[in-house]
């Protein structure tokens, strides 16, 4: 293998690695606590976002698979408002 191609995959590799990186520190700039309550039974999850909607939503999907029992309830639970959001 010739030096120069060495470099490139070093550099390909090193640039890869960087935008791992960023991309999983540099998006998330909210980060929510939700608890929801369904059949009786509540789950408080936290989770970041871009944007409180989407910090919001994540939580809440965190939660209804923890409460929800089967796809059907899965998607009754994620359509349940939250009973608390506390988003910084």
């Amino acid at each position: 293998m010739p030096k120069t191609w060495k470099i490139l995959v070093g550099i390909g590799f090193a640039a890869l690695i960087g935008f791992i990186v960023y991309s999983s520190t540099g998006l998330a700039v909210v980060n929510c606590q939700i608890c929801v309550e369904f059949h009786g039974r509540t789950s408080c999850q936290v989770a970041a976002g871009r944007n409180q909607d989407e910090a919001v939503k994540t939580a809440q999907d965190i939660a209804c698979s923890e409460l929800a029992a089967g796809r059907t309830e899965n998607i009754a639970c994620d359509h349940t408002p939250p009973k608390s959001a506390d988003c910084k």
